[in-house]
């Protein structure tokens, strides 16, 4: 079966989950540069604007404006000369992911402590007894460090037995 080499709106619409408007409006915004119209006025989307569209959506969930993302493709298209503006910009999206990812991961590792919390309360009939030996909430960068250490250990035991050695660490 041959490759098929162009898309209608609706195909791509379908494909990256978008509206039809919405890729409208990427056109309109100069964010597709090269989008071709077939002799009817219908958009025709090649490998290579999928490849474009598939740039803007990442650049769209790392935060990126759609001002940001226009001057990222005039970049695009004034060549090489603008190389090391690209890479900062990307370097830049990466960062600011990377921070996410850390605040995301902090965030799994609070709720993974309070689920092993529950889940002993839940055992125990009581959350007394739980509530007696983890009265705070731990520090989520610890948490963090604790889960990143010991994948499947349980969170309690985790700061229990840091605890013990902080303890042993003072005398």
């Amino acid at each position: 079966m041959p490759t098929k080499t162009t898309y209608s709106i609706s195909e791509v619409a379908t494909q990256f989950q978008l509206s039809v408007p919405t890729l409208r409006y990427y056109d309109q915004q100069g964010l597709i540069p090269g989008l071709s119209k077939n002799a009817a006025g219908y958009r025709q989307f090649t490998a290579k604007d999928l490849n474009t569209l598939r740039i803007v959506e990442c650049l769209k969930r790392t935060g990126l404006s759609i001002r940001d993302i226009k001057q990222f493709m005039t970049l695009v298209q004034a060549g090489d000369s603008t190389l090391s503006q690209r890479l900062a910009l990307f370097q830049h999206a990466r960062q600011r992911m990377a921070d996410q990812l850390e605040q995301l991961e902090q965030t799994f590792a609070v709720l993974d402590y309070k689920c092993d919390y529950h889940q002993r309360a839940v055992d125990n009939g009581t959350e007394a007894h739980v509530q007696a030996q983890h009265p705070d909430l731990p520090d989520p960068q610890l948490l963090r460090e604790l889960q990143l250490r010991g994948r499947g250990v349980n969170l309690l035991d985790a700061v229990d037995d840091q605890g013990e050695t902080n303890k042993r660490q003072e005398l």
